[in-house]
């Protein structure tokens, strides 16, 4: 890969499942979150069995691969993970629709992270100094 780094580890791949944000596609499942500090992008791809045999499965994870590498290595934020996730129909997909789907699901996945932190940033903003968060 050009400008992503991999995902090295199970730990990191189940710490963007479950504390990141989510956007499914007809082609792929992209995962995005923020680790926080301002070492490079880095990426991860999954296809499980469901995908079909191993041939399939590595076909799926090829395609995916040259589409980030396409599209991430640009687009993709410093400090952030990123997963992708085959779906049953990634191999029969037009790379043009699967372009598609990764570039709509990446901004709709940093879309929605900005809204959020400009939300959390809005509302610690209006505490003052005597005031306490009794948000859950």
């Amino acid at each position: 890969m050009t400008g992503l780094e991999t995902i090295p580890k199970r730990r990191d791949f189940v710490l963007v499942s479950t504390h990141g944000r989510r956007y499914a596609m007809p082609g792929l499942v992209l995962q995005m979150r923020d680790r926080g500090d301002d070492a490079g992008a880095r990426l991860g791809i999954t296809a499980s069995k469901k995908i079909g045999n191993a041939v399939a499965r590595n076909r799926a994870k090829r395609r995916l691969r040259a589409v980030a590498d396409e599209y991430l290595a640009c687009h993709g934020q410093p400090g952030h993970d990123y997963v992708l996730i085959a779906r049953y129909n990634t191999n029969s997909l037009e790379w043009s629709a699967l372009a598609d789907s990764l570039n709509i699901a990446l901004n709709k996945v940093q879309n929605t992270a900005a809204s959020d932190q400009t939300a959390t940033s809005a509302k610690n903003h209006r505490k003052t100094d005597g005031q306490k968060d009794h948000s859950a």
